[in-house]
């Protein structure tokens, strides 16, 4: 019996696996990666864009500093309180809300000097010269009041009532004697002032001792229809020193008169009629403390 040939083929097969592109592994790596880039990005974005105020802000409230450094249980970021609405625990919130609330930044200027400390000062100073400037018009119509009060009690003053006009001005208490049609302070085209003047003038240094501020003098004249006088101008400052020794006279310190001088008639009281009685005075005013400065002023 013939035996048969019998051939044996092992056929090896290749496995694969993974898949043709190596798997999904390098997908979520690559999603990690551009979010990352992203987060970045966006990041740089809002750092430049914040101002150094925002940047300081956020930096005061992630600082440890703001959280206790007690380990203890009322030593922790609520202090032993809690956030509720009853009792005593209200308390709580306005606690943790203090520790975590950064502090206002305080700038300084060119001389290192705290701006918040400069406005500080600046506001009690202005507060102080508004307080001065209240007690200073107190005092000044306290004064005018006494003046007037002292016109009506005396019978010898009460007749020269009109010719005194008590106003304020920015300089300070203006107290004008002024001449009237047939009753005038001076004689005609002279320095000397009669009776009607040194009363008036006597009755005035009264009400200029209750005060310390310095005053000043100043003489007007009348302007003469038609002409103008050139003697106008030593006679009113003439008239105004005359004036000064009689209130000297009458106790006012030398050292209070800061100034004496003449305008002749370039200030009438009345510029419809430089002409009028009127314009002929003698001007004395309590200056204030602290110059008045125009409202549109620079320094």
């Amino acid at each position: 019996m013939a035996m048969m040939d019998t051939t044996i083929i092992i056929k090896k097969v290749k496995k694969v696996t993974g898949g043709g592109h190596h798997g999904g592994a390098w997908k979520v790596a690559y999603a990690d990666f551009v979010t990352a880039m992203m987060a970045f990005f966006l990041l740089m974005w809002l750092i430049n864009t914040t101002s150094p105020e925002q940047k300081r802000g956020i930096a005061d409230y992630f600082a440890p500093a703001s959280v206790s450094e007690s380990t203890s249980g009322s030593g922790g970021i609520l202090g032993g309180t809690a956030l509720g609405d009853d009792g005593n625990k209200n308390e709580g919130s306005s606690a943790v809300v203090s520790q975590l609330a950064p502090e206002a930044p305080t700038e300084t200027d060119e001389s290192g000097q705290s701006t918040q400390t400069g406005s500080l000062e600046s506001a009690s100073d202005q507060a102080l010269k508004a307080e001065q400037q209240r007690r200073e018009e107190a005092a000044f119509q306290s004064a005018a009041q006494s003046l007037r009060q002292a016109m009506q009690d005396m019978p010898e003053l009460a007749e020269l009532s009109r010719q005194i006009i008590i106003d304020q001005t920015p300089e300070g208490l203006r107290i004008q004697l002024i001449d009237q049609e047939g009753r005038s302070m001076f004689e005609a085209n002279s320095a000397r002032p009669n009776d009607r003047a040194k009363l008036l003038l006597r009755a005035v240094a009264k009400v200029i001792n209750q005060l310390p501020n310095r005053i000043s003098i100043t003489g007007h004249t009348s302007a003469t229809p038609g002409t103008r006088n050139p003697a106008d101008w030593p006679l009113s400052a003439n008239r105004a020193d005359a004036a000064r020794g009689i209130l000297q006279g009458a106790g006012v310190d030398p050292d209070r008169v800061y100034q004496v001088s003449g305008k002749a008639n370039s200030d009438p009281l009345y510029p419809d009629d430089p002409t009028l009685a009127g314009n002929r005075r003698i001007a004395i005013v309590l200056l204030r403390e602290a110059p008045v400065l125009p409202s549109d002023s620079s320094l």
